[in-house]
């Protein structure tokens, strides 16, 4: 199986708790990086400091509802740069709103996950992405 390098933009740290644990109890992910926004993201993928030896992600989950920099903007900014385009973010926020989810597609996010009120729900989450980004299909 292969083993996914994650960064997770997220404000809520209650949030990125969770879904650290979901990710780590499936034993999918090599390491795991959480930054709080969309700013501290391309800092992160630019490996400007304090992120100058971290590794490239292979995927990278994204809420939407940030402060500084939201997921729409650091999306477009993300994918706007050759070298990180081929990268899957996967969108990972509370929002229902059709708008989002349309708008996060056109932006290219390669999946739109509504967060679960319920932590085993979350864990659901975390299997199926450890089976379809490990075993379902290639990653560059």
């Amino acid at each position: 199986m292969k083993k996914l390098v994650v960064l997770l933009v997220e404000d809520n740290k209650e949030d990125a708790f969770l879904v650290r644990e979901a990710l780590e109890e499936q034993s999918f992910v090599t390491n795991f990086f959480h930054v709080e926004n969309g700013a501290e993201a391309i800092k992160f993928l630019k490996k400007e400091e304090p992120y100058q030896k971290v590794e490239t992600p292979t995927i990278i989950l994204m809420d939407l509802n940030m402060p500084i920099m939201d997921g729409h903007e650091a999306l477009q900014k993300i994918k706007s740069v050759p070298k990180w385009k081929h990268i899957p973010i996967i969108i990972l926020t509370t929002s229902t709103r059709k708008d989002d989810i349309l708008k996060s597609y056109k932006e290219q996010s390669s999946s739109y996950i509504v967060k679960p009120d319920d932590i085993f729900q979350l864990d659901d989450i975390a299997e199926t992405l450890k089976h379809y980004w490990t075993n379902t299909i290639q990653l560059p």
